[in-house]
């Protein structure tokens, strides 16, 4: 059993999950109460399935980009459980889990993968990913690959240039807005952010069979650039 922890944006949730399936699950919808909503919610989940934090394997936490307090709040909870239960500590990337996400409609509309998180002002935190099905017998097996790294980028007309001109791409998120409003290329297509629970589900288990384990002594929070808060 894995407890799912992700505080990195506006929308915190919280889910248990069992051989990369989400088995229960809680969301709260206002950033700043974060850090007072963690602990209880944790609570009331493993009650919901009748296991104590003594049952649980391994923390997986989102560890950003995003909101900076936010970071700050699950990475300390993921690792004040795995000091106490001496459990595997897992990181994800939000990118990455969005983009995970959206494999689906990257598959039908054969387009790459970009996710935007509002950043302020005219800046996002951003990545861009491209779909390899082959050899894969599903869009769950999907593996994706990195065309753009984790990064801050300030957004102007020539953003994303280069791979619009070749592809289209999907791009969602809460600084997809930001993006809609100055892209003119009819590469650009415009998604609803869908949720990250059964794809962070599957790549903890993933990460947690194949021992990718992070230390918690070492384990930061995934900024990109200096402050960033709700």
């Amino acid at each position: 059993m894995i407890l799912l922890i992700d505080t990195s944006q506006e929308t915190g949730i919280v889910a248990l999950a069992e051989e990369g399936r989400m088995l229960t699950a809680e969301e709260n919808k206002i950033a700043k109460e974060h850090a007072s909503w963690l602990h209880q919610a944790i609570g009331r989940i493993l009650s919901e399935i009748k296991i104590t934090v003594r049952d649980l394997e391994a923390i997986a936490v989102v560890a950003g980009p995003g909101s900076y307090t936010g970071l700050r709040v699950g990475m300390a909870a993921a690792k004040g459980f795995c000091y106490a239960l001496k459990i595997p500590l897992i990181l994800q990337n939000t990118l990455s889990l969005m983009a995970e996400s959206m494999i689906p409609v990257a598959e039908e509309k054969r387009a790459l993968i970009c996710p935007l998180i509002d950043a302020r002002r005219d800046e996002v935190f951003t990545a861009l990913y491209q779909l390899d099905t082959s050899n894969q017998l599903s869009t769950i097996n999907c593996q994706l690959s990195t065309i753009l790294p984790p990064q801050a980028l300030i957004l102007d007309k020539t953003a994303f240039e280069l791979q619009l001109a070749k592809n289209p791409i999907v791009f969602f998120g809460s600084g997809a807005a930001k993006w809609e409003k100055i892209s003119n290329s009819p590469n650009a297509l415009f998604w609803p952010q869908q949720s990250i629970i059964q794809a962070f589900a599957r790549l903890a288990h993933r990460d947690f069979t194949s021992k990718i384990w992070a230390d918690p002594v070492y384990s930061e929070p995934v900024y990109l650039k200096e402050f960033f808060s709700y």
